[in-house]
C-alpha cells in the first residue's frame, strides 16, 4: 500500500514509514493529498469555526537556559518585567469585551510566581469569567503543583516538548534539564485530567526527519488534546543565532500530518509561522490547523517577551490584532468565533 494512503487509512505508521513520509514533505503531490485529509478531517470535527486564546504574556523572567531561548535566565540584555494581578485582570477584561473566551497564561519558569500567586490569579480570573477557559503554560512543575492550578480552575496546559528524541534534546538544553521530566510532568498533566497541549520546533538546529519521527510516535502516544508547532526561528542572543530559520513548507506538511494523526486535535497556526511568511497563519489554517492565538498582553511589554526574532503583532492593540485576524481568517475560508473552543 502506498505509504501516503497507509497514512490517511489508519492514522499511524511506524517509525520507518513516518521517516520515509517525511522525506515526500517537497513533493508537492503528497503534501496536496495531506493537506486536503487534513482540511476534511478538521471540517467534519469542527466545521468552519477557528477558536481564539487570548495570549497573556505575563512574566519573562525564567530560571532555565534553554540555548535557543531569548528569555532565557544568562541573557543579560533582556528588560525583564512581571505583570501584577491587576494588570492581569486588565487584560482578560479586554479580552473578554473583545469575545475571547480562553485566556492563556504564559510565561518563563518564574519562582516568583509561587504555586500561591498563581492559585490566587486562577481564582481571580476563574470567579470573574466562569464562561471562559484558563489555560498556563508555566513550564515544569510537580504533579502536586499542577494538581493545586487544576483544584483552583484552571482548565488547559501548554507544555511543549520540544523534541521526543534524548540526543537531540540535549543540544537545545543544559544538563540539569531533562526530557524525562519533560515528557513525565506532561504525562502528569493528563492524569489530572487537564486538557493537555504539547508540541515541538520544526527546523530546530540538529533536527533530523528520524527526530521528526520521534516526536510523531510521541504524540501519537500521549495523544494530547492540543499540539502546537511552529518554525524555529533564531534569537541573536543565543548560541544559535546564526543558524537558519525552520521552513514554512515543512511546518504546513507537518500541520497536515499531525490533523491525519489526531484527527479532533486542537490545531494552533502559530504566530511564529506568520512570522516568517506574511500568510504563514492562514497558510497554517488551510494545512488542518484550527486555532489562532492573538496577544492581550499590555503593548509596553509585548517586545519584552522576545523568545525569538522578529516576533509579529508586538505593537498591535488587542481589538486591532483580532480585527486584523478576523479578516485573516476569513480570506482562508474560515470564520472566527466566541467560543471556549474546548477539546472534542
Amino acid at each position: 500500500m502506498d505509504i501516503v494512503e497507509k497514512f490517511i487509512g489508519t492514522h499511524a505508521l511506524t517509525r520507518k514509514e513516518y521517516i520515509e513520509l517525511l522525506r515526500c514533505s517537497s513533493d508537492c503531490s503528497v503534501s496536496e493529498k495531506l493537506s486536503e485529509e487534513a482540511v476534511r478531517l478538521r471540517k467534519h470535527y469542527y466545521g468552519d469555526k477557528v477558536y481564539t486564546r487570548g495570549l497573556i504574556e505575563f512574566t519573562n523572567y525564567c530560571r532555565n537556559n534553554c540555548y535557543y531561548c531569548g528569555i532565557r535566565r544568562d541573557n543579560k540584555y533582556t528588560s525583564r518585567y512581571r505583570l501584577t494581578c491587576q494588570e492581569i485582570m486588565d487584560c482578560c477584561e479586554n479580552g473578554y469585551e473583545l469575545g475571547f473566551r480562553t485566556f492563556v497564561l504564559q510565561g518563563g519558569e518564574d519562582p516568583w510566581f509561587s504555586d500561591d500567586r498563581l492559585v490566587e490569579i486562577i481564582r481571580a480570573i476563574k470567579a470573574k469569567y466562569p464562561d471562559c477557559a484558563l489555560t498556563l503554560s508555566v513550564g515544569e512543575k510537580s504533579c502536586e503543583s499542577y494538581r493545586k492550578f487544576k483544584e483552583a480552575g484552571t482548565d488547559r496546559y501548554l507544555l511543549r516538548h520540544e523534541t521526543a528524541d534524548e540526543e537531540h534534546y540535549k543540544t537545545l538544553h543544559p544538563e540539569e534539564m531533562s526530557l524525562k521530566n519533560r515528557k513525565q510532568c506532561l504525562y502528569y498533566l493528563k492524569a489530572l485530567g487537564y486538557q493537555v497541549g504539547a508540541g515541538f520546533m520544526v527546523g530546530s538546529p540538529g533536527q533530523t526527519v528520524e527526530n521528526l519521527a520521534e516526536d510523531l510516535i510521541f504524540l501519537k502516544d500521549l495523544s494530547p488534546h492540543m499540539v502546537g508547532i511552529g518554525p524555529f526561528i533564531p534569537h541573536h542572543e543565543t548560541r544559535y543565532a546564526r543558524e537558519k530559520a525552520g521552513g514554512v513548507q515543512m511546518t504546513l506538511f507537518l500541520l497536515s500530518v499531525i490533523r491525519i494523526l489526531l484527527p479532533k486535535v486542537l490545531l494552533p497556526a502559530t504566530t511564529a509561522l506568520g512570522t516568517l511568511d506574511p500568510r504563514g497563519r492562514e497558510k497554517g489554517l488551510q494545512a488542518g490547523a484550527n486555532v489562532v492565538m492573538p496577544n492581550l498582553s499590555p503593548v509596553k511589554n509585548r517586545k519584552q517577551y522576545d523568545l525569538y526574532d522578529n516576533k509579529i503583532c508586538t505593537g498591535e492593540e488587542a481589538a486591532e490584532c483580532r480585527g486584523c485576524l478576523s479578516r485573516r481568517v476569513e480570506s482562508a475560508g474560515y470564520r472566527l468565533v466566541n467560543e471556549r473552543g474546548d477539546a472534542l
